[in-house]
């Protein structure tokens, strides 16, 4: 234990977690001053008749709305704006963001511009934005990017095919409703990206340099909440048990990740999303073994503490072996939940690696990475996922 280390966890968010949380939607509201809602949510969602389902309560407590469904994967900072000026023409007050990540990074990104001036890409970086934003409440339908609670909003530039952040304490949403009914309708390949990437979070934040005590016991149920549920969720939707787990697992990953930061598999993720469009859960799951069987060395304790959560045999096995068997364990929960892309899937060449992995190692992930890479050991993870 490092006795003389300071560390701080700060969450500034209001968690309401439970089957049905979702009717307790207008209290909320009302209790954050919102007269006007901006609800920020995507086609997909709406097609599925979850946004439904919020529009039907905020009629019943006559709660004015204004939907905003220009929302795509990889959002762009331009549809921010888009979505501010649209908040402000409607003089909505309050944003509530309904969807994965891509809605709840827009909805969280809106709120912050209804309070700050200029434009979105003015605060890229870390503690940027001056003022707090209009109060924000999130509501996820999938289980994985921890967008709910998290100081962060990855946005895309189109143009320059480059994905910005934007993180703050002023970015956290003000209320999270985390209600498991609301991924029963996610489809299996869409369960399985978005849990290996909430698995990606609990793993990476786990061993990296800057995890603390309260970081790391979020990790390990996260991680075994994943271990216990995803084959679950993925192959049977309707499992409201595997649901709430899975629900469970991408909130307090997020609270993890939050004041440590992650890996080599985000590091690596922005770049290759952002030029070739992989999905961010698909590119964490490619991703994933390949950087754990890179990092062993650098934590041997706590891969071979993964590989137990996961199930694996490590008695009798020197520190180097039972570090490896978690890496074993990875590629076999990938296998079994159907993800079996490579890199090369997606269009990636030897040639794009250069530039890939120089944009990789000016991460705010790497220097937290429990082994320190060169751009040459980024090439050869990617070359293993291709």
């Amino acid at each position: 234990m490092e006795l003389h280390r300071v560390f701080r966890y700060e969450l500034p968010t209001a968690i309401e977690f439970g089957i049905g949380s979702i009717h307790d939607l207008a209290s909320h509201v009302k209790a954050l001053g919102g007269t006007k809602v901006l609800l920020v949510t995507d086609p997909g969602v709406q097609k599925a008749g979850v946004t439904d389902k919020l529009v039907l309560i905020l009629q019943k407590h006559e709660i004015a709305y204004e939907i905003y469904n220009d929302i795509e994967p990889d959002p762009d900072i331009e549809g921010v704006m888009r979505g501010s000026d649209l908040a402000k023409q409607q003089g909505c007050d309050c944003v509530v963001g309904l969807g994965g990540g891509s809605s709840l990074d827009t909805a969280k990104a809106i709120g912050l511009m209804l309070k700050n001036e200029g434009h979105i890409r003015d605060y890229v970086g870390i503690n940027k934005v001056r003022h707090k934003g209009a109060p924000v409440i999130a509501i996820p339908t999938t289980a994985g990017t921890g967008s709910e609670i998290t100081i962060w909003s990855v946005l895309s530039d189109k143009q320059e095919k480059v994905k910005l952040s934007v993180g703050s304490a002023y970015n956290c949403p003000d209320v999270t409703i985390c209600d498991p009914e609301l991924t029963v309708s996610l489809p299996a390949p869409l369960t399985a990206s978005t849990g290996m990437d909430a698995l990606t979070h609990a793993l990476e934040s786990y061993v990296n340099k800057a995890t603390q005590p309260i970081s790391e016991g979020l990790s390990l149920q996260s991680m075994k909440l994943v271990a216990k549920s995803l084959r679950t969720a993925v192959s049977q939707g309707d499992n409201l048990e595997a649901r709430y787990d899975m629900l469970m697992a991408s909130l307090i990953a997020a609270m993890a990740f939050n004041p440590t930061r992650l890996g080599l598999s985000h590091a690596l993720a922005i770049p290759l999303g952002a030029h070739f469009k992989i999905p961010h859960g698909i590119v964490n799951a490619i991703l994933l073994p390949e950087v754990m069987e890179f990092n062993l060395p650098g934590n041997l304790q706590k891969f071979k503490e993964i590989a137990q959560l996961f199930g694996m045999p490590v008695e009798g096995l020197s520190p180097r072996d039972a570090a490896a068997q978690s890496v074993l364990a990875i590629r076999q929960l990938k296998e079994d939940v159907g993800i079996k892309e490579t890199l090369s899937d997606f269009g990636v060449t030897e040639e794009a690696l250069s530039y890939i992995c120089e944009e990789a190692m000016l991460s705010g992930n790497v220097p937290v990475n429990p082994r320190q890479p060169t751009i040459e050991d980024l090439k050869q993870i990617c070359r293993q996922a291709m």
